[in-house]
C-alpha cells in the first residue's frame, strides 16, 4: 500500500500544529519561556466637579486598544451614579449618570495596559475636510498667505502639515502667524488652516506616560491624514512627525475628553504607575476571549484549568513511552502504566513517590503470592488485590502521620487500579517467566516512569503544553512517525557483538 496518505496526515498535523503555536505567540504574545516579564501601566483618572443640587450625567472619553498599548482590566468607583459604557463611532466613552447630585463629586476610572510593541495600528476612517472654512477679516488673507508658504515647501499632506506647524514656532514665525495666534489656539488654528487646505485633520488627546506621575494632563496633537488613508500624528508645538512611544492616545475623534451636565468646575486628572509582571499574567485577558484561532483553556474556570494543566502533559509522557520502547526497546510492565505512574510522582515528589511505589508493590507481591494458593478465579482475585492495595496506602498514610512524615500522606495520589493490575501482572509474570523477568520488566516500568516524570515536571515543558494547543498536533505528528518505525531497537544490537569481536 502507499505511504502517501500517511506521510500527507503526518505533514499536515506538523505544519497545522506549528502555524497554530507561532500563531498565538505572534498575534497574542504568549511568550515561549516561562516567568518572562512584560512591562504594564495602570492609569487613574479621577474627575471632580461640583453637582448643582439635581440630576447629573458624566460622560469620559475612554482609551481603546492602539499600536504600543493593549488594555488589559478596567475598573471604576463612584457612589449613586449609575454607569454605561458607550462605544460608536465617536470611540469609547464611560457615562455616569444620577438623579441626585449635591455638593463636591469625584468619579474614578482606572485601567491597565500591556506594552505590546508588535500592536497593530488601528484602522481609522479620515473626517471629512471643512470645505466652508471663514474668516473675518484681515485673518482671512494672513491664513491664506502662510498655507501659500506652507505649500510651496512641502510635496504631500505629512510634509504640508509639518511646514504649517514650523511656520508658528520659533524663527519661521512671521508677522501673519503672530496675528493668526491672536485670535487662536495653535491646535485649533492648525486643523482649521489644514481643512482650508483640503487636508483631512482633526484635534486627538493624548497622556504622556512617566512612571509616578500624578494629576497629569491630556495634551492636544494634530492627526493628519493623506489621500491614501494613512495618518500620523504630529506635534502641534514643535512639528515633529509620529507617536512618542510613551504616548497614550486617550481620546481620537475631536470631541470633548470630558462632559459635565448638571455640574460645573469640572476637570479630569491621572495619575499612572509603571511595573512589570509576569506575561502569562499579563496576557491571561486575552487568551480569555477565545476565538477558532485564539483557542486556549484560559476561558475555562480556573478549577478546569488545573485539572487540564495535568491533562495535557499526558501526551509528552506517552512520547517519552513511545521513544523507549520502540527506539531503545526497554519494557515495561503495561504500556501506559509509566505515564500515570509519573503523574503520581508530580503529585508526590520524585523520591517520596519511588519509596511509595516500591513499598505498595512489594507489599502487594507478597499477599499476591498467598492469594494464588486459594485457586480464586481471575475477577475475586483482582479484587482481592485492589482492597489489598487500598489498605496498604491506608495504613502506610497513617503510619507516616503518627511519625511526623507528612509527605507519605501523598502516597494516595498513586492510581489503586493500576498499581493492583500491576502488581497481578508482575505475579503472573513471576510464575510463568522468573524473578529475573519481572525485575528487567519493573525495572524497565520505574525507568521510563521516571523519565517521564522530568519531562512532564519541566518547567519550560509545562508551559509549552498549557499555553500553546497547538504542541498537541505536534506530539500526534512525531508518535505517528515513530509508530512507523519497523528498524532495529538499540537493547537488541547486543546480538551482533559476537560479530564485532571476531
Amino acid at each position: 500500500m502507499s505511504r502517501v496518505p500517511f506521510y500527507l496526515l503526518v505533514g499536515v498535523l506538523l505544519i497545522a500544529g506549528i502555524a497554530v503555536t507561532a500563531y498565538r505567540h505572534v498575534a497574542f504574545e504568549v511568550p515561549w519561556v516561562p516567568g518572562e516579564q512584560r512591562q504594564v501601566w495602570e492609569v487613574e483618572a479621577q474627575v471632580n466637579f461640583i453637582a448643582e443640587d439635581g440630576s447629573a450625567k458624566v460622560n469620559l472619553a475612554l482609551p481603546t486598544n492602539q499600536e504600543g498599548f493593549r488594555i488589559l482590566t478596567e475598573n471604576t468607583g463612584s457612589s449613586g451614579f449609575g454607569l454605561s459604557f458607550l462605544d460608536d463611532d465617536q470611540g469609547r466613552r464611560a457615562q455616569w449618570a444620577t438623579r441626585e447630585a449635591r455638593g463636591s463629586q469625584q468619579l474614578y476610572y482606572s485601567v491597565q495596559l500591556l506594552v505590546a510593541p508588535n500592536a497593530a495600528r488601528p484602522r481609522v476612517e479620515p473626517p471629512p475636510p471643512d470645505e466652508e472654512v471663514s474668516w473675518a477679516r484681515p485673518y482671512d488673507t494672513a491664513a491664506q498667505e502662510v498655507i501659500d508658504q506652507a505649500y510651496r515647501r512641502s510635496s504631500d499632506a505629512f510634509t504640508f502639515s509639518r511646514e504649517l506647524v514650523r511656520a508658528f514656532s520659533g524663527d519661521r514665525q512671521d508677522e501673519n502667524a503672530r496675528l493668526l495666534l491672536t485670535q487662536f489656539d495653535r491646535p485649533s488654528l492648525l486643523v482649521k488652516l489644514l481643512n482650508q487646505a483640503g487636508v483631512s485633520a482633526r484635534k486627538i488627546h493624548g497622556l504622556l506616560l512617566e512612571d509616578g506621575r500624578r494629576r497629569q494632563s491630556l495634551t492636544t496633537w494634530i492627526q493628519v491624514f493623506n489621500a491614501d488613508g494613512d495618518w500620523v500624528i504630529i506635534n502641534p508645538t514643535s512639528g515633529e512627525q509620529g507617536r512618542p512611544d510613551n504616548l497614550l492616545l486617550w481620546e481620537a475623534g475631536d470631541q470633548a475628553a470630558l462632559e459635565v451636565q448638571g455640574g460645573r468646575d469640572s476637570k479630569v486628572t491621572f495619575s499612572m504607575l509603571q511595573h512589570n509582571e509576569p506575561a502569562s499574567v499579563a496576557v491571561r485577558n486575552q487568551l480569555a476571549n477565545d476565538t477558532l484561532l485564539n483557542f486556549s483553556i484560559h476561558s475555562l474556570p480556573l478549577e478546569e484549568q488545573s485539572l487540564f494543566k495535568t491533562i495535557l502533559l499526558i501526551p509528552i509522557g506517552a512520547l517519552v513511552v513511545v521513544l523507549l520502547r520502540v527506539l531503545i526497546g526497554i519494557k515495561t510492565s503495561g504500556t501506559f502504566m509509566p505515564v500515570l505512574i509519573a503523574l503520581a510522582f508530580i503529585q508526590t515528589t520524585l523520591f517520596t513517590g519511588l519509596i511509595g511505589f516500591l513499598l505498595v508493590v512489594a507489599v502487594g507481591l507478597v499477599i499476591r503470592s498467598y492469594l494464588s494458593h486459594l485457586n480464586l478465579l481471575l475477577v475475586a482475585r483482582v479484587s482481592a488485590v485492589i482492597i489489598t492495595v487500598i489498605a496498604i496506602i491506608s495504613i502506610f498514610s497513617v503510619v507516616a502521620y503518627r511519625m511526623g512524615l507528612n509527605a507519605g500522606l501523598t502516597i494516595t495520589f498513586f492510581p489503586m487500579i493500576i498499581l493492583s493490575w500491576t502488581i497481578e501482572r508482575m505475579s503472573i509474570l513471576w510464575e510463568e517467566e522468573g524473578p529475573k523477568e519481572v525485575l528487567i520488566q519493573g525495572g524497565g516500568s520505574l525507568l521510563t516512569a521516571v523519565l517521564a516524570y522530568l519531562a512532564m515536571n519541566n518547567p519550560w515543558i509545562r508551559h509549552i503544553t498549557f499555553n500553546f494547543l497547538g504542541v498537541q498536533l505536534i506530539l500526534m505528528a512525531f508518535i505517528l512517525l515513530l509508530g512507523n518505525y519497523t528498524g532495529y531497537r538499540l537493547l537488541e544490537l547486543r546480538r551482533f557483538k559476537p560479530i564485532t569481536e571476531d
